[in-house]
């Protein structure tokens, strides 16, 4: 179907191209010698090819080609449908007629662009997901994925994204209240306080300041207690009043204003206790309220 005229209007010669026609509705259709078509509509694409070359295809001379094996031609079988989109209606100007032309390589590029898209859609999904899970400075002996999932996603959103560091551990440094303080005293930022009882269950408090000795308490309303016991439970502020943090060289309180505190450590983090209490209007965090610590960690998330 090669010819001057055609050249002129498109450039190149129809071979390697698909001609889609966009304008006519979609249903079934039939695929004789990979050519796509309508039944009975062969003679609305004669129409077209007369169109563009005249001097090819006459009028008085319906001539049939046979199109390369290169070439594509889709319209659809809605009969009334393409003889709407052949005649000019009454009345109404003719809707101008939709062709798009593009090469073989064009479609399959098409293709593979569209599976990059979906790819790159999957790899962000993935990507939100692994964020969920933070970067940890060192490997945690009390937290597993779970845990870590389940706390990082409470967090405030001050928080989120920075990778926590591992700045005291009874594994690491000893059972001493004292050389926590020490290890903190440089720091300006929140800290994470996880606790495991010989009953092998895990539990602690977010603090919004870092732990040191203080006459008053301190801290805001972003402290929160959390347990595993075995699904995760956070405790936030009740906001009864505000005794969130307190220390001194002989104990570490979190929470107070009723019988007892929150959460209680010794200065050997050996002994503790946790009870419920106003401020977080929570359960017992341990197994039982008064408990023996096996280990405990604390982590700073610095921004």
């Amino acid at each position: 179907m090669a010819g001057p005229r055609w050249k002129r209007y498109f450039g190149c010669e129809p071979s390697g191209y698909q001609l889609v026609f966009s304008s006519l509705a979609s249903t079934a259709s039939s695929s004789v010698m990979g050519i796509t078509y309508s039944v009975g509509e062969v003679d609305h694409l004669y129409t077209f090819f007369v169109q563009w070359s005249p001097d090819i295809y006459s009028k008085g001379e319906k001539k049939r080609c046979k199109p390369s094996n290169n070439v594509r031609m889709k319209c659809h079988k809605d009969t009334n449908g393409i003889s709407k989109a052949f005649r000019k209606p009454a009345g109404k100007p003719q809707a101008a007629k939709k062709w798009e032309i593009i090469t073989v390589k064009d479609s399959k590029r098409r293709l593979s662009l569209c599976d990059s898209v979906e790819s790159e859609v999957d790899e962000t999904e993935f990507q939100e997901v692994e964020d969920d899970f933070p970067v940890l400075s060192h490997a945690s002996q009390l937290l597993d994925d779970f845990h870590l999932q389940k706390i990082a996603a409470n967090l405030p959103p001050r928080t989120q994204g920075y990778p926590w560091h591992l700045v005291y551990s009874t594994i690491n440094h000893g059972s001493s209240l004292k050389t926590l303080y020490r290890n903190m005293a440089d720091l300006d930022s929140p800290v994470l306080l996880v606790i495991r009882d010989m009953h092998k269950k895990v539990f602690g408090a977010f603090c919004s300041d870092p732990f040191r000795v203080s006459k008053y308490c301190y801290g805001t309303g972003e402290t929160f207690l959390f347990s595993f016991n075995p699904d995760f439970q956070q405790y936030r502020w009740s906001g009864e009043n505000s005794y969130f943090v307190s220390g001194n060289w002989e104990s570490l309180q979190i929470g107070g204003g009723g019988a007892g505190f929150a959460l209680w450590l010794d200065a050997d983090l050996y002994h503790g206790a946790s009870f419920s209490c106003p401020t977080f209007r929570n359960a017992p965090l341990s197994t039982n309220e008064d408990f023996i610590v096996q280990d405990v960690e604390v982590w700073t998330v610095q921004n």
